[in-house]
């Protein structure tokens, strides 16, 4: 199998604050040093990492520094890492939106990409004539384009506003276009954003079926960014994984995204949150906590035969009918288990006004070593009105102990009981 891309010693430099007088000093030093001198330009030498969360040190930033990289033709990538970790600067430069401050990058075939909602569309011009004109973009002629355009429309589901200007189509119109244009026309080399969070569920599942054809049947190139690892583990292969503009870990996409996950997931745990009293709301969650059975707050990995105990506070201003649940989401933000006071919304709880506390022992060792999160919700049957604390708290289990009768996450079910104390 031939290699599609070839990435070499690839940095990308940015200069930090807007544009001043003093880019022209830096400009020309740069250029009588590099052009005349012969030398090395003298910023490459500067520059602090990309790291948002701390305070720049230099007016230069390495928003990607020495990445390596060759993808196969056929394959699907995965770039995952947390915000700023340089995946899009990466992909602009994979599609010439933008050069490289220093290496190269070497193509096979031609590429399309769809980086951001509407990228390449005239809002004044049809969504027909835009798909005419981003086709020319990628170097399609005119006849290859009118062979895929009843295709294109119809995978968008735009059919009816194909002759209307797109500055009036809604954000997940414009994506739908946008990515079929991308899909259909035939590159050898795909790279997709970020977009797909924009579209609804129903579009997300046609685009990556897509995606999985254009790679799997067609065997072209495909490289997508996303925070769904879901999607990420469903369409790819194998993944990289960037972090403060550098790659962290390559290889095989299970491996790269446990990576990402035990990286990024552990500094989110949150085993206390207190939320105060709003004395606007008639009913609310005020205060929820994991701890051990001898009820200390966790500050730690649990095993899984230890039990976890789940505390919330509930402040209600008056009598009321309620109805309390809770569920548990793993790293995928799929849910694995969701429990509540009453077993359906028809049945409900009656309280009187005051705090309430309830403890409930969470079903481990029915979880696998992993990081989960738990949801709440807190609903007035009479009105309708929820408090929901979603992802309000979370806690690890971890691998020292395992058991051979220990379930996989799926959706459980275990009976609990719900005894409110009034404080």
């Amino acid at each position: 199998m031939s290699t599609a891309i070839k990435i070499e010693n690839v940095s990308k430099q940015y200069r930090l604050g807007v544009i001043s007088t003093g880019t022209l000093s830096h400009d020309l030093n740069r250029w009588w040093t590099t052009k005349i001198l012969r030398k090395e330009d003298p910023y490459l030498k500067i520059g602090s990492v990309n790291d948002r969360s701390q305070k720049a040190d230099s007016e230069y930033v390495w928003a990607l520094k020495d990445i390596n990289m060759e993808i196969e033709q056929g394959d699907v990538v995965g770039i995952i890492g947390k915000n700023g970790a340089g995946k899009s600067t990466l992909l602009k430069l994979l599609s010439r939106v933008t050069k490289p401050t220093t290496g190269s990058i070497k193509y096979k075939g031609r590429i399309a990409s769809l980086l951001e909602v509407g990228t390449g569309f005239h809002p004044e011009m049809t969504g027909r004539e835009n798909i005419y004109m981003n086709g020319a973009i990628m170097g399609m002629t005119k006849q290859e384009i009118t062979r895929k355009l009843d295709e294109i429309v119809d995978f968008s589901g735009c059919e009816r506003y194909i002759d209307t200007p797109t500055k009036r189509y809604s954000s997940g119109m414009t994506v739908r276009l946008g990515f079929a244009i991308a899909a259909h026309l035939e590159p050898e080399i795909l790279v997709v954003d970020e977009v797909l969070a924009v579209g609804d569920a129903e579009f997300q599942k046609k685009a990556i079926s897509k995606m999985q054809d254009v790679s799997r049947g067609e065997g072209r190139t495909v490289l997508f960014v996303s925070h769904n690892m879901t999607s990420i583990r469903k369409l790819c292969k194998t993944g990289v994984l960037l972090n403060n503009g550098q790659i962290i870990c390559s290889g095989q996409i299970d491996d790269v995204v446990n990576n990402y996950l035990s990286i990024y997931q552990k500094d989110k745990l949150e085993s206390y949150v207190s939320f105060g009293i709003d004395a606007n709301k008639s009913h609310q969650i005020v205060e929820v906590k994991l701890v051990t059975k001898d009820e200390e707050i966790i500050n730690r990995p649990m095993e899984i035969d230890e039990n976890i105990i789940l505390v919330v506070r509930y402040k209600f201003q008056k009598r009321m009918s309620i109805n309390l649940s809770f569920n548990i989401r793993n790293t995928q933000e799929e849910v694995i288990y969701y429990n509540a006071i009453c077993d359906t919304l028809k049945d409900y709880c009656k309280v009187d006004e005051g705090i309430y506390e309830v403890k409930l022992k969470l079903p481990n060792p029915f979880f696998k070593p992993g990081v989960y999160f738990i949801s709440l919700g807190c609903m007035d049957m009479n009105e309708g009105s929820n408090d929901a604390k979603i992802n309000v708290c979370s806690f690890e289990i971890s691998g020292k102990k395992l058991f051979r009768n220990v379930l996989y996450p799926g959706y459980i079910y275990m009976p609990m009981n719900w005894i409110l104390n009034k404080i």
